[in-house]
């Protein structure tokens, strides 16, 4: 998720969990223990823009991670004398929550969350929330203010923190059952279809758990649709890929497309544009794909011009947008 939404989420936690023994330090120490394994983020200044894709979410996001600097961090917590008395055992309990939510909560979206480093590079996505997704984020940060301006003796302060993140985690579950939702429509529309595949994924749209991307892999590339779980017909129009790995013949070896291959777990193709060789991963969507079915994906690598793939993730995820696109996105939203 997006870090604003680990900050707020990491300050209620904080208040349920220490607000008695840390008073309003709770907030602060919870979003920032909320926040710690995004630190792989000082390894772009260094990083290529394809390494960087694995070590963001890499390491830092594991399971071994957590486990090994949960107890260093609670030791140093209990001896600084700037913070109230609070045992070991429970700061250790404290840390390691606020970094196993940050986990869990990370692997609900496209980009993939590597728990089991380094033991395994299977990256978990569940693809069932955006990145950032309004709808589950405003509540905690309204709580978060809440908590942050009024007193510590105010009687509402754990109220407004359940109720926060009780509204988020029924949103979480909305999300699941929206994607089991989708997912039954695209295999009815595609056994209608007599279409065979290998494997398919749905994903959201921005910021909503309504509009959902679908892309099937095939014998030959891919096929990509939108679906809404208030659309009425039950037929999926899909839009045909090639994968056209033929292009990479030349450069089949380049440790740039292997770390790429890599982190596209095999949804990507291959296209030229004015004479550069572009790798696009499928799983982050197309620009507007939901009103031109034909239109460029989000994530696209030059991989004969590396020195332009600057803000790789982010670049693709708005392009388009005007305030037209998002009352079509809208009008796509309720369904055709």
């Amino acid at each position: 998720m997006d870090s604003l939404t680990h900050i707020a989420l990491g300050a209620c936690i904080g208040e349920l969990y220490a607000g008695k023994s840390l008073g309003k330090k709770a907030l602060l120490i919870g979003a920032v223990a909320q926040s710690i394994p995004d630190i792989d983020f000082v390894a772009s200044f260094w990083l290529t823009p394809a390494n960087d894709l694995l070590a963001h979410r890499g390491f830092t996001h594991s399971f071994l991670f957590i486990l090994l600097i949960a107890y260093p961090l609670a030791l140093s917590a209990v001896r600084w004398r700037w913070l109230p008395a609070m045992n070991l055992r429970t700061w250790t309990g404290f840390i390691l929550l606020e970094l196993f939510v940050h986990l869990f909560l990370d692997a609900f979206n496209a980009y993939g969350t590597a728990w089991f480093e380094p033991f395994s590079h299977y990256r978990v996505s569940f693809h069932s929330l955006f990145v950032a997704d309004p709808m589950f984020s405003i509540s905690l940060g309204v709580a978060a203010f809440l908590l942050l301006i009024y007193p510590i003796n105010h009687l509402s302060r754990k109220k407004w923190a359940i109720t926060a993140i009780t509204i988020s985690a029924l949103y979480l579950g909305y999300s699941l059952i929206n994607k089991k939702i989708i997912n039954s429509s695209t295999e009815k529309s595609l056994a209608a279809q007599q279409t065979t595949y290998k494997r398919y994924f749905t994903t959201p749209t921005p910021g909503n758990v309504w509009l959902w991307n679908i892309v099937v892999e095939t014998e030959n590339g891919f096929l990509i649709g939108y679906r809404s779980v208030f659309d009425s017909k039950e037929s999926i129009s899909f839009q045909a890929f090639d994968k056209n790995e033929h292009l990479l013949d030349s450069i089949d070896d380049h440790e740039d497309l292997v770390h790429l291959k890599r982190f596209s777990e095999g949804y990507y193709t291959v296209t030229q544009y004015n004479g550069k060789l572009v790798f696009n991963d499928l799983r982050f969507g197309q620009m507007l794909g939901w009103e031109d079915p034909t239109a460029p994906f989000v994530f696209y690598y030059y991989l004969n011009h590396p020195s332009d793939n600057e803000l790789l993730i982010q670049r693709g995820r708005f392009a388009r947008w005007n305030i037209d696109a998002f009352w079509t996105f809208l009008a796509r939203i309720r369904g055709n």
